[in-house]
């Protein structure tokens, strides 16, 4: 279910932005859809994300008339301060949205499309789960309008999805995969790295097995241990080792080199794509600090530099809407100095990378050094722009503490 929301200030039961707020209406939108649900609980997971048994007061088979609602809202929102945005993107993400029939998911993209508008070169993505992808599932999603799947893939080991508590079967991977491309969508597939008990050779198999997919795309994620796991708890009790550092900069080496050897290039610090067409426009939405709405349950969204955040449990969720109010848990306005910082943390990370004009104080004295230590590219300081070398992608923390500073 995720750690705690951050404060905030209280945002109000109607859901309107302040009056002073001003909103770009060339600007690009994305939205993002917020599915809750898993089968079981990963041990790694950090997301708001419910098991049937941890439901409590919500059903999932009335979820999507509740988040149709806030679309709704959100819609009426959007025309008091300024006018609605068509979607740029449209982001199904969770927990797993295709446990929902394939319907669902294409009412609540049809809801997007009546109170926003899509437009008509849009970026769709779906979420998937392995086991809950085939022909017809792939096919109603496209026919709505969903133009890419990203496949849990997480790795081809058994042993390795076990120690994850991955339940898919991996060899329904490539089934998925065929259907996804049977229907017409781009596919992205995902992987994790730095399981406990995970070996070079086991991640090197995983990613032999994934470019053998010829998707379109490939995420490749460092395992993280949160507070609040499974994972953190067991590895507290000792019962399962702390992912080594050194093994996982070892294994994104390893990444690194296969990828590209196959014609994949790294556009963010875990994300490859074939071709700049292929990259996830959504998530670079993100990473440039465009405007997004989020709906559902915990869901964040940014517009015109406000945040705020959904309350989390899916009852409290549906109770706000069957009110007519607005899900919203709390916003902030963060200051220049607080946007630029987090400009720096996720511009950084891709690989148009950052002004150096942006930088300021000592965090400008700093691009030398990190070009004398390799972390930056040189070439590109001098053109003007901080872009990190694969070293520096491996220390993106240290990079944007200098910069920082």
């Amino acid at each position: 279910m995720g750690g705690p929301l951050p404060l905030g200030d209280p945002a109000p039961v109607d859901g309107r932005l302040p009056e002073d707020l001003v909103v770009d209406p060339a600007a690009d939108f994305g939205v993002y859809l917020h599915v809750p649900f898993c089968r079981v609980r990963c041990g790694y997971c950090d997301f708001n994300t419910y098991t049937a048994s941890e439901l409590r007061g919500a059903r999932q088979d009335d979820f999507v008339d509740t988040l149709v609602a806030e679309v709704r809202l959100a819609g009426g929102v959007m025309d008091a301060a300024g006018g609605r945005r068509a979607a740029s993107t449209v982001f199904f993400g969770g927990g797993t949205p295709t446990l929902l029939p394939p319907g669902d998911l294409a009412r609540m993209l049809r809801a997007v499309h009546d109170e926003f508008g899509i437009a008509e070169d849009a970026e769709v993505t779906v979420e998937a789960n392995p086991d809950t992808v085939d022909d017809t599932v792939a096919e109603t999603l496209a026919a709505a309008g969903v133009t890419r799947l990203s496949i849990g893939m997480q790795s081809a080991r058994p042993h390795v999805l076990a120690a994850l508590d991955r339940t898919h079967d991996p060899l329904n991977v490539a089934t998925a995969v065929a259907a996804a491309r049977r229907a017409g969508l781009d596919v992205s597939v995902d992987l994790i790295y730095g399981a406990p008990g995970e070996s070079l050779d086991d991640w090197r198999a995983s990613l032999e097995a994934a470019v053998a997919l010829e998707p379109d795309h490939v995420s490749a994620y460092a395992l993280i241990v949160e507070d609040g796991t499974k994972l953190a708890r067991q590895i507290r009790s000792g019962a399962v080792a702390m992912p080594d550092d050194d093994l996982q900069a070892d294994m994104y080496e390893l990444a690194d080199d296969l990828l590209a050897a196959a014609g994949y290039d790294w556009y963010e610090v875990s994300n490859f794509s074939r071709g700049v067409e292929h990259r996830s426009r959504h998530n670079l939405a993100y990473w440039r600090g465009t405007d997004w709405w989020g709906f559902g349950p915990g869901a964040h969204s940014h517009v015109a530099g406000l945040r705020w955040w959904n309350v989390k449990h899916p009852a409290a969720y549906a109770q706000r809407l069957a009110a007519a109010e607005s899900p919203a848990a709390a916003r902030e306005r963060p200051d220049e100095t607080a946007r630029r910082l987090e400009s720096v943390l996720l511009r950084s990370r891709i690989r148009e990378g950052i002004a150096v004009s942006e930088v300021v104080g000592e965090g400008r004295k700093a691009v030398a050094s990190l070009i004398a230590d390799g972390l930056i590219e040189g070439a590109d300081a001098i053109r003007g722009r901080i872009v990190l070398t694969r070293r520096g992608r491996l220390l993106a923390d240290a990079v944007v503490r200098a910069l920082t500073v």
